[in-house]
């Protein structure tokens, strides 16, 4: 049997290959993923671990509230004098490595308004130095500055050319002393760094008198270990020591942590893509296994058992599955330059120091990829078993289903499909972790998917006639032949509609669910603010300095300015963390709306330092009320109490879960800058002129702040999510064009096994453009089938995730032409996908097929 299951592969070289591509593609981009995130993951370990070479140990303030896009607290410089007096102590010296902007000397940003941060490090002395410089030298007085190597590089900037610096204040202009890599690398990641003075970089960043970190050098004779528990003993416990290694694994672990995200985000896609790949795998076995009953009653009747039978179709499985997933891992390794490639495009330039191929990634690819094809194999095997001996002196054989099948069948889909709905309903509202939600819907969707497939062969004749009626009428006897056709046999239509059916389904998910983050932004934009200006960073994450406030209200137009911060803490009694908010008590109201609860704009206006306004469904969620107190532990580690003074509807997220005023978000939790800055303008003031003259206050001193209109801000806002749905999109086109594999694989097999209809059709007088066409319609009628059949899915997906949003302010919104343009891009798909097997069939020799069994 296996002999005869190898010259069947080889017989059948085609088919092989088509199903072997959906595997392929979807282990090559999980392999893909495995290898491109770990060469990520090794280029930092072996960058900070160079950086902290000749670090014995090092100090760093305790972090326990993580605030996203935010420096971590510093520690007070005095404590260095303390290190220093440790016995075993040879050198100690602090540090500055903190968010800062940085310019050429006309304004543009270097690094671009995207992508990777932008730091101010101070200079180290020798030992503890993470730079390495190739031209020129560190700097020594405060009018210079040193310039990470890889951005001077793509700026063409060299040693004496001038650069402008800043941060809690207005920028000033620095020469520039050298060009450095870190530790050795061409870069950190691609980020921009700027090299200064420790006392400038404390003046640049706000941290005068404070460092972020203790560098210190062991004496001859200590060892790390020994120094760190000798300063451990000596230093409070609001500081974390740890050696040079542990501080580097530290590092390496947190930014794992933090790109963990991508990982899980590529991986989603893959599994989609062999999710689909499974569908196709299912429906080209089940046409084999279909089309061999004769072959395989025959072997029966030579004596094969049932075993036997099953056994053949199995191996077959694993051959292609096997063969697939090896050279799906050989594309995968060849993918993750690309994948680098397409996140250097996006402005994420990650480090790469050589390709990382783990045994966990080559275990992982060919034991995916191989259960896969198995388990998509199975049932097509199990029904070869099935097949009785007497079939094989029957001409044009094929197994019958019966009716108790068909019946058990659809409870099975019914069953199916309802408990898909209902996990993704116990995702939605049963509440949990994220990855427990996540996991309920991502399984929801997946039985749901099936469950509709296994329904589809009953729709198939009611939407062949709604999609082939229009070609029948337009193209006559060709179109109608193509329609009769594709509900000749319902089940084999309706599973590779159904592989295309999951990638359309996502897609327009992605796209109704995208249309609604957009209305649902300029809603709150619209119904949030009434300031005509805003003053926002360029690059997403930069603060605004909140001296220029005072600068911009003195441009004439200017009747308010107000500034909001951002940051997180934990409040007792509730897990997770909560998002903070800063307001200025006395304008705040002038720029925003809110629409109170509890309160009015006059509770706003007397905010005491110690007083808080929540929002009320966060609030009510866990059971706060007014006059309640929240006690809440700050990213610089401080314990706070704020007494809740009113609460607002926050459907525009102004607020974020509750708001302090400004003074006590900078004495508490330690912002300083602004994150974004409203403009309210004088009765007649004209917003264009307006906005020219913030701008050139803008340009002068703070070149990170961009001056833009209501409008502006909104496609701003809805701009960078572009830039998001282009990914993602990207990724989804894998599942769909393994789709059309699957459209390619069905049609070149019932082209075989229909040899002999089509020779019959030449001999009447069908010419090789109408056979050509007859195929090509199939296939539009089929695409259209899983096109339609996934628009309906994407709009239900859309519409039940969307329910809990609601009352967090999101606007379920259609986008109609999108949709619109989905459908007929599938149907040009299903044009394109046939041309191959259309071609092969208008080839057949007439007097052949006729004489075909």
């Amino acid at each position: 049997m296996l002999a005869l299951t190898l010259r069947g592969l080889v017989e059948r070289k085609l088919r092989a290959i088509l199903t072997a591509v959906s595997v392929v593609l979807g282990v090559a981009l999980m392999a893909g993923t495995y290898v491109f995130t770990d060469t990520i993951n090794a280029s930092f370990d072996k960058l900070f671990a160079t950086a902290t070479k000749g670090t014995d140990v090092r100090i760093r303030p305790r972090q326990i509230v993580q605030v996203e896009n935010a420096d971590p607290p510093a520690l007070a410089e005095s404590y260095i004098a303390k290190v220093r007096r440790t016995p075993g102590v040879a050198q100690a010296a602090g540090g500055i490595f903190r968010t800062g902007a940085i310019f050429r000397e006309n304004g543009k940003v270097i690094g671009g308004t995207t992508g990777a941060p932008k730091f101010i490090a101070s200079a180290d002395p020798k030992r503890f130095d993470s730079f390495v410089y190739k031209r020129g030298r560190a700097p020594v007085a405060a009018n210079e500055m040193a310039l990470d190597s890889l951005n001077a590089g793509k700026q063409k900037l060299q040693v004496g050319d001038r650069v402008r610096l800043g941060g809690v204040g207005a920028t000033r202009t620095y020469d520039i002393s050298g060009i450095a890599e870190y530790a050795g690398g061409s870069s950190l990641g691609g980020a921009v760094i700027a090299i200064v003075t420790l006392p400038e970089a404390q003046r640049i960043t706000g941290q005068v008198g404070k460092v972020d970190a203790i560098s210190v050098a062991a004496a001859p004779g200590t060892t790390p270990d020994q120094l760190r528990a000798r300063l451990r003993a000596e230093l409070p416990r609001s500081l974390d020591v740890r050696t040079g290694q542990q501080d580097a694994a530290k590092q390496s672990k947190d930014i794992r942590d933090n790109l963990s995200f991508l990982r899980t985000f590529l991986l989603v896609f893959a599994i989609v893509a062999l999710f689909v790949g499974a569908f196709i795998i299912f429906n080209t076995f089940s046409i084999t296994v279909a089309q061999r009953t004769k072959e395989f009653a025959l072997l029966r009747t030579l004596g094969a058992s049932r075993r036997q039978v099953t056994g053949a179709v199995v191996i077959e499985a694993l051959l292609i599955g096997l063969v697939a997933s090896i050279v799906g891992l050989g594309v995968g390794v060849a993918l993750a330059p690309a994948l680098k490639a397409l996140f250097n495009a996006l402005g994420i330039d990650l480090p790469n120091q050589g390709l990382v191929l783990l045994s966990r990634t080559v275990i992982v690819a060919l034991v995916v990829g191989t259960v896969v094809t198995l388990i998509a194999g199975l049932v097509p095997a199990r029904r070869a078993t099935r097949v009785p001996p007497i079939l094989a002196v029957q001409e044009g054989a094929v197994l019958p289903v019966s009716a108790r099948r068909r019946r058990w069948n659809l409870i099975l889909a019914l069953a199916l499909t309802a408990g898909g709905v209902a996990l993704m309903s116990l995702g939605l509202f049963g509440g949990g972790s994220s990855g427990k939600v996540t996991g309920l819907l991502g399984g929801g969707a997946a039985v749901l998917f099936i469950g509709v497939a296994m329904l589809s062969p009953r729709l198939v004749r009611p939407l062949a006639s709604a999609v082939g009626r229009p070609l029948e009428r337009v193209f006559g006897v060709t179109g109608r032949i193509a329609r009769e056709n594709s509900v000749r046999n319902p089940s084999r239509t309706a599973i590779t509609a159904a592989a295309l059916m999951i990638g359309l389904a996502l897609v327009s998910f992605v796209a109704i669910f995208a249309d609604g983050i957009k209305s649902s932004i300029n809603d709150s934009i619209e119904t949030g603010l009434r300031g005509q200006l805003v003053v926002q960073n360029r690059d997403g994450f930069t603060p605004i300095p909140a001296e220029s406030e005072a600068e911009i209200a003195r441009v004439p137009g200017v009747a308010q300015v107000s500034g909001t911060r951002f940051s997180n803490a934990k409040v007792r009694g509730i897990s997770g963390t909560a998002s903070v908010s800063s307001l200025d008590p006395l304008s705040a109201s002038k720029v925003f709306k809110f629409d109170w609860k509890r309160g009015s704009d006059a509770t706003l206006g007397r905010l005491r330092f110690d007083e808080a306004i929540v929002d009320d469904k966060w609030a009510k969620d866990h059971g706060i009320k007014v006059g309640d107190s929240l006690q809440a532990l700050t990213p610089t580690n401080k314990r706070v109490r704020y007494v809740v003074a009113g609460s607002v509807d926050n459907r525009s997220q102004i607020i974020g879960d509750f708001a302090i005023s400004n003074v006590a978000i900078e004495r508490d939790l330690g912002v300083q800058q602004d994150s974004l800055q409203l403009l309210l303008l004088s009765p007649g003031a004209d917003v264009g002129q307006v906005k020219g003259l913030v701008k050139q206050v803008l340009a002068r001193g703070y070149p990170q702040s961009k001056a833009l209109t209501k409008q502006e801000f909104k496609d701003k806002q809805t701009g960078s999510l572009n830039t998001l749905l282009g990914l993602i999109y990207a990724l989804l086109a894998l599942a769909v064009i393994i789709s059309l594999f699957g459209i390619v694989n069905t049609l070149a097999l019932s082209i075989y096994e229909r040899q002999r209809e089509l020779g019959m059709l030449r001999a009447i007088g069908m010419s090789r453009r109408q056979v050509r066409k007859l195929i090509r319609y199939e296939a539009v009628i089929t695409a259209m089938i899983g096109a339609v059949l996934g628009t309906v899915l994407g709009i239900f997906f859309a519409v039940i995730i969307s329910r809990p949003l609601a009352d967090e302010g999101f606007i379920l919104s259609f986008p109609i032409g999108t949709l619109i343009a989905l459908l007929v891009l599938a149907a040009l798909a299903g044009v394109v996908s046939a041309i191959g097997p259309a071609r092969r069939a208008s080839r057949l020799p007439v007097l052949e097929s006729i004489h075909m069994e």
